[in-house]
């Protein structure tokens, strides 16, 4: 079978990063799907930390910005063309993009761990091209239907939700238990909403930021508390000086990584999702092991795109509320500088490669 497609244009816009602090509108041809591919219109895709990190440094770690790239990874959109053998899909289908493609042949994605996948493609982690384009080609496995009462941007964000769930699945979250997540980013506040989805008893929110530190309470924390040297006594107290069930630390600061350490009960479990500036952070051994603590490291997320829009289509308090800034294709730099320079109030950036909400016909609800 050949391609079956909607009507789709030749050329299509991307924003492209030509160096940090420099994103140029260029005009591309549109890619063809080719076997088990599937072409999407990209119709909402979330600013994400690393996105602004490349924007800003031009790397992270050993991942290094050597040629132009397009930046975007959650994302999601409408399907308007399918390449030969494609059979879960077919034009007009709306679906969410898991953007990590791995082999899977490897052991390790052969195991189900295919997030640690050595041959993965990850959209926007060089030299893989992302979404802030027009249209984008993409493995049909990696792509999952969404109900028609789920926006694009609920859609988008069910990538940094699957951190999330892949973080609490990791640590043996279970219904009834209590989680601290210290660290109230975009991930962070999916956490939360995380570990409200799974059936916490108690969820404690940790940051410096009073607008995040609301927009979690939104989201179902029950309570909140200052980062600093006493947070972790703060939310020891906040559990009769028991401690958490399962600490998650997603700042990627020393101090958030302490903050979690101390947090945990007897016997608990820390999952450490931010990756600090300064990679060796001390660890307290003797505690470690007296109080036999689990601490898990956690990289992306696997099997966790069908358990999100899941969860996500049951509804989520204060998810929409989460989008706070809204840009086209045409500005994507405004779109990255805003999320790199405006922390505080700005909690989720969003570009929209085919027009704003409202200006297309996709509703914001």
């Amino acid at each position: 079978m050949g391609i079956q497609a909607l009507s789709v244009p030749r050329t299509m816009k991307a924003a492209i990063l030509k160096k940090p602090l420099e994103i140029a509108m260029e005009e591309l041809p549109v890619p063809r799907p080719g076997s088990g591919e599937v072409l999407v219109k990209v119709m909402a895709v979330g600013v994400c930390g690393s996105d602004v990190h490349y924007y800003e440094h031009g790397r992270i770690g050993p991942y290094v910005v050597e040629s132009p790239l397009i930046l975007g990874h959650e994302c999601a959109g409408v399907v308007v063309a399918c390449g030969p053998g494609v059979t879960r899909f077919r034009p007009g289908d709306r679906v969410a993009v898991e953007p990590g493609v791995t082999c899977g042949r490897c052991a390790l994605c052969k195991a189900g761990r295919y997030n640690l996948c050595p041959h993965v493609r990850f959209l926007a982690t060089p030299p893989v091209d992302g979404a802030f384009v027009q249209y984008l080609v993409h493995r049909e496995d990696f792509l999952f239907a969404i109900p028609d009462s789920m926006s694009f941007e609920e859609a988008a964000l069910i990538e940094p939700f699957s951190v999330a769930i892949h973080a609490l699945n990791r640590a043996g979250f279970h219904p009834g238990q209590s989680a601290a997540v210290i660290g109230l980013g975009p991930v962070g506040l999916m956490t939360v909403a995380a570990a409200r989805a799974f059936g916490a008893s108690l969820v404690i929110g940790c940051d410096r930021e009073a607008e995040r530190m609301n927009a979690a309470l939104k989201l179902g924390a029950d309570a909140v508390v200052e980062a600093g040297q006493d947070a972790a006594r703060e939310i020891r107290r906040a559990t009769d000086y028991i401690g958490v069930d399962v600490a998650l630390e997603t700042a990627g600061h020393p101090m958030a990584v302490q903050t979690a350490f101390q947090s945990v009960r007897r016997g608990g479990r820390m999952a450490v999702i931010g990756l600090p500036a300064d990679p060796e952070v001390k660890f307290n051994i003797p505690h470690l092991c007296d109080n036999e603590i689990e601490v898990y490291g956690i990289f992306r997320y696997a099997n966790t795109y069908a358990q999100g829009i899941s969860l996500m289509s049951a509804g989520l308090p204060g998810i929409r509320e989460l989008v706070t800034d809204r840009f086209d294709l045409e500005h994507t730099e405004q779109a990255l500088t805003q999320a790199m320079t405006n922390k505080r109030t700005s909690l989720k950036v969003f570009v929209y490669p085919n027009g704003l909400p409202g200006a297309c016909d996709e509703p914001l609800a």
